[in-house]
This record gives structure tokens, sequence and C-alpha cells, in this order.
């Protein structure tokens, strides 16, 4: 089986996206797997939470270019942040990054990243992108790119109302990139002392029994972790919240698995 094409997306900020796609990508990296995890993100919070600082990312490796006009090589852009584990930064420059998006010719500045980002003899295991919760050119291009999606859902507030409006950006981008799946929908913030975490989780068990991971649990130390330019792994092995990352990675890596076992099933 190749790569795997990933976006941890939703329509709504504040439901621990970027938590899960560094945890994701760094427990991944642990149990062995090749990971590039791309920032998506004007706000550059992949590489603060993993504690690095590349000089290139995303907006070079799509362009070829720095901000300054010099050429900038693929292979410079792609920052190793862990063992396994390859970063292309987001920040700032993807403001112009989508500007260049859309200078682009109308049939083809959808498909950019899907083109670009091809490694070499499948040199790697998992491809991760880390979203903004905005609807533009650039989140259109990630849709485009990938076959899977993974769904953050915090078990709080009107958690259902960000997966409908995020539910009509897929089925627009899916006329166009038919592979596309909703994949994984991952309930995060779990506080086990409210009724209203309890009764949002057990809607969407109801609604995804296919799609529903097991939950990641409001955790104190997965919060301290990114202040600390740490993954939960590295800041604390033993916690709840590396736990429940631990079984997300697994989860996806069996699913793998079970792909090559049975590859009518999907």
């Amino acid at each position: 089986m190749g790569m795997r094409k990933i976006a941890v997306a939703m329509a709504k900020g504040g439901v621990g996206k970027t938590t899960t796609a560094v945890n994701l990508a760094h427990g991944l990296a642990l149990a062995g797997k090749r990971v590039l995890l791309v920032d998506c993100d004007t706000q550059a919070q992949t590489t603060t939470f993993l504690g690095v600082s590349p000089p290139h990312g995303l907006y070079e490796f799509i362009t070829g270019r720095d901000g300054n006009g010099k050429t900038v090589l693929k292979k410079e852009a792609i920052f190793p942040a862990r063992q396994n584990l390859w970063v292309l930064a987001g920040g700032i420059q993807l403001v112009e990054l989508k500007h260049w998006l859309g200078e682009q010719p109308r049939d083809q500045r959808h498909a950019v990243l899907r083109h670009s980002l091809t490694p070499k003899n499948n040199g790697l295991d998992y491809l991760i992108f880390d979203c903004a919760p905005g609807w533009d050119v650039l989140s259109v291009n990630i849709l485009m790119a990938v076959q899977e999606v993974l769904c953050p859902v915090a078990l709080q507030g009107p958690a259902v109302e960000g997966l409908k409006t995020f539910f009509g950006y897929l089925i627009s981008v899916q006329q166009l990139n038919q592979s596309l799946r909703l994949k994984y929908i991952l309930p995060t913030m779990f506080d086990r002392r409210t009724r209203q975490s309890r009764d949002i989780y057990n809607q969407l068990r109801r609604l995804f029994r296919k799609q529903i991971c097991s939950p990641i649990y409001h955790n104190v130390r997965l919060c301290e972790a990114p202040g600390n330019g740490k993954s939960i792994f590295e800041y604390d092995n033993n916690a709840t919240g590396a736990k429940d990352y631990r079984k997300l990675a697994e989860r996806l890596i069996d699913d793998a698995i079970r792909r090559q076992d049975h590859p009518g099933l999907f």
C-alpha cells in the first residue's frame, strides 16, 4: 500500500486540530512510520508545538522561491523535526501563497498541491495536513491532494454545527476528487465531569458508527506540552493524552494493515 494522505480538518477553530496533527504525526513516527507534517495555517502553530524554526516552508516548497525571489529547492523546504518526522512549515507567508495560487490558471490552481507533494520512490508512509479553519483556495488544494479526512470534534458547545458546515465543503470538493473520504471523527476535549461531553459523544457514536475514534480526554499535560515545544510523548509519555494519541496512531496503522489484507473492503 502506498503513502496515505490525511487532512486533519474542521470548519471550526479551537477543536484541537494542531494538537491532533502534531501528536498523531509524532505517534506514527515513533511507531517507525515515515511522516511529513504540512502546516497549512498562517499562525505556524505546528512548528511552535514541536519547538522548531525551519528557515523555509510550504510557500517556498510550492513556489520554488523565498520572499526575496531567491530559488529554494524542495528538499531545502522540508525540515527534519524528529526521527521519521519531517515538517513543511506554515506561517504568514501562506497569505502570499494563497495569492500565488489564485493567480494560477483556473483549471490548474486547485490541483497544485496534489502535483507538488508526490515523494519519490514511496519515501513516506503518511502525509498529514494540519488545516486552518477557514475556507479558501489553499483549503480546496489540500482536500484535492488527500484521500482521507480526520475531523476533530470538541465535545463542547455547538460541536455538530461545525461538522455540518464542514460537510458542505467536503461534498463540493468530492465532485472534483472522488477518492476523498471522511474517514475518522475524533472526539476531543472529553471532560468526564460534564454531561454535555457524554451527550455529544453518544450523538457522534450514533451518527458515525464506522468513523468514530476513541476520544481524546481533557488533559492538562496535553495543554502544557506545546508551550514546551514538545509532543505529548516527549512531555509526559504516561499522561492520559499520550495514551489517547497512541491509540489513535495504532488505529490508523491497524486500518492500513486491514486494507492490505482485504483490498476490496474500502
